[in-house]
């Protein structure tokens, strides 16, 4: 599992450690840092055959993404504007939706999983509209918070 920092933390991370090398044994540099002995010996390994290049850090691993950042930034602003600009009835972005738009001004085919992480990476999050009666009464619900519950709560369960 990967640690948790950016990739520049982890970077310093790992050259604090050979820092401390020089004057603390492996197991003390791996408390003071935050790793396992394991890795504080892999990276000193790592640094006697690769040196101070050998500790930095790696390129994302990945396919590159279909959709360029200018394409990302106008399907934000697309998003933004809300669906029912984009002629849709409701006030709501399924995934599958979101990837009929993506195909439609991009040209590009997406799966709604595809679509799910892409979402994800640009910041946005599910979304769900919230769910109350139609027959809800306000002035009931703060009656019975009001009275009734009060009595229950001193009387506990039976």
């Amino acid at each position: 599992m990967r640690p948790k920092g950016t990739k520049a933390a982890l970077e310093q991370r790992r050259r604090t450690a050979i820092r401390l090398l020089r004057t603390h044994g492996v197991r003390e540099v791996a408390r003071q840092v935050g790793a396992s002995p394991g890795s504080v010996e892999r990276w000193k390994a790592m640094y006697e055959a690769g040196g101070t290049a050998a500790l930095r850090a790696k390129p994302d691993r990945g396919p590159t993404p279909k959709l360029t950042p200018a394409q990302q930034a106008a399907l934000v602003t697309i998003l933004l504007a809300g669906p029912t600009a984009r002629g849709y009835p409701t006030a709501l972005w399924p995934l599958a939706r979101v990837a009929e738009v993506i195909a439609a001004e991009f040209g590009v085919t997406s799966h709604p999983s595809g679509v799910w992480l892409l979402l994800r990476r640009l910041g946005w999050s599910c979304q769900k509209p919230e769910r109350r009666a139609r027959e809800r009464d306000a002035a009931a619900i703060a009656r019975w918070r009001r009275v009734t519950w009060p009595k229950v709560k001193k009387r506990g369960r039976p």
